[in-house]
């Protein structure tokens, strides 16, 4: 069957929301991983190795998941690598040349956009009629600052379908823009319109923190709400997640009932959402709970025996999804976590492993929403310290130290993440180069006077 054909099988599915029904996706699992075993070398040596063909699978749960780290490795696609016509970064890789990057072509994109626009409105606007909009701050960069980030992408798809003109993008090429941020939350409160933030877990944290320590705080209008990705692996910053949901009321006035966790994988297609806020329009009480929408399957699998695990047994999370038509349907990650008794799942941490064996506890290491590689973690330091920065929060040695710190991120981080950067804030672009570059760090230090002129934030009211 023609990729055409099948994605429009997909999206018919797709368009049925999350409460279609769920029974189709084993036939469509089949053609999608025949039509993948034909057209994606890496994935059918990958099957060729465990000894899988089409043939031999009934069910998709025969069908194996390609690890994440594969993807580092090799070019992941299922069509021709020149009719791609988006490159998504992944957290890394061996690869100079193929700078660690998921492909997908016009097929792909129509197939990822449609399926988060689906999710988008099934969770975090629920309560939304045809065409309703509402004005929305994204704690993230924009595409034209980080064109390869897929959180900045799948923002924008947000901004486009769901915000109203005003809305817009908090991080700037010179960090978080703490004075509009806070404009934007005073005019809600003046004129009453509901708001949506969305962006990066531990950016809410440092700027709840900064206001908590100016002693600044906002009443958003009934129905605001906040959507956040990366604090679904249990810590992040210094703050449980019933801490951070507390943090949400008391600096934004926002319920706990309206602050929805999303999880995004590059290497796999569908954001999960959680389904609190859809719960509470809908009058449904009950744990919150992150469910799997008709077109994927996730299981939690054994490091043992690679076999699926019952619910509430840990293991390590696959995903299994339509929608990743150009690259694998199933994708392994390194994330531990359990399906629940509805056929959800829950994330606990990042695999650690401990004697050539992986670990049920997870690591303790904090992994950001924008992947624990060292570029990453030298970007989100940047956009949280820039929240420090501009809130008067820090000292002349503090700034010091920290951009030091940055500095010696940047020097270790050479040589292999470096390598796959192709566009962030230039603040970090520069530092990431000036490791071995003097005129990158003259352009860095320019980029930091930027940052330096903004350095407190006065609240109008």
């Amino acid at each position: 069957m023609s990729s055409r054909r099948l994605a429009d099988k997909i999206l018919a599915l797709v368009a049925r929301g999350p409460d279609g029904d769920p029974s189709e996706f084993d036939d469509l699992a089949l053609e999608v991983f025949s039509h993948q075993y034909a057209n994606n070398a890496p994935y059918r040596a990958f099957c060729g190795a465990a000894g899988v063909s089409p043939e031999a699978v009934t069910s998709w749960r025969d069908i194996p998941s390609y690890p994440t780290d594969a993807f580092k490795k090799d070019i992941v696609a299922s069509f021709p690598v020149d009719e791609a016509v988006q490159a998504n970064m992944t957290s890394g890789t061996t690869s100079a040349n193929q700078r660690g990057r998921i492909f997908r072509d016009e097929l792909g994109q129509e197939l990822i956009y449609t399926a988060n626009r689906v999710m988008t409105g099934a969770y975090l606007f629920p309560d939304f009629g045809e065409g309703q909009r509402c004005r929305i701050l994204i704690l993230a960069p924009s595409p034209e600052v980080a064109p390869t980030m897929g959180m900045a992408i799948g923002m924008d798809q947000t901004r486009e379908h769901f915000g109203t003109p005003d809305s817009a993008f908090m991080v700037k090429r010179s960090g978080v823009d703490v004075k509009s941020l806070v404009a934007a939350l005073r005019q809600s409160e003046r004129d009453g319109i509901p708001v949506a933030l969305i962006g990066a877990t531990s950016a809410y944290v440092y700027f709840f923190n900064a206001c908590r320590k100016k002693g600044m705080s906002f009443r958003l209008p009934e129905g605001s709400r906040i959507g956040d990705g990366g604090g679904y692996r249990g810590r992040f910053g210094v703050v449980t997640r019933e801490d951070y949901y507390e943090l949400c009321e008391e600096v934004l006035g926002v319920p706990s009932s309206h602050c929805v966790n999303i999880l995004g994988m590059a290497e796999s297609a569908t954001n999960y959402a959680d389904d609190v806020l859809r719960n509470h329009w809908l009058g449904k009480t009950g744990e919150r709970h992150m469910p799997t929408p008709p077109w994927t399957r996730v299981a939690a699998m054994s490091p043992d025996t690679g076999k699926p695990l019952p619910p509430g047994e840990v293991g390590l999370l696959a995903h299994w999804d339509l929608v990743n038509l150009p690259t694998v349907i199933g994708v392994q990650s390194d994330n531990l976590g359990y399906m629940d008794d509805r056929g959800g799942f829950v994330i606990i941490g990042r695999a650690k492993v401990v004697d050539g064996k992986v670990s049920e506890l997870p690591s303790e290491k904090t992994v950001g929403p924008m992947g624990d590689k060292a570029v990453f973690r030298l970007l989100e330091a940047y956009v949280n310290f820039s929240i420090e920065f501009k809130m008067g929060r820090v000292t002349d040695q503090d700034e010091k130290s920290t951009w030091e710190g940055l500095r010696e991120e940047a020097e270790r981080s050479k040589g292999s993440d470096a390598e796959v950067i192709a566009s962030c804030p230039t603040v970090v672009e520069e530092m990431v180069a000036g490791a071995d570059d003097p005129e990158a760090r003259e352009r860095a230090d320019r980029a930091l006077e930027v940052l330096a002129g903004e350095t407190d934030v006065e609240d109008d009211d």
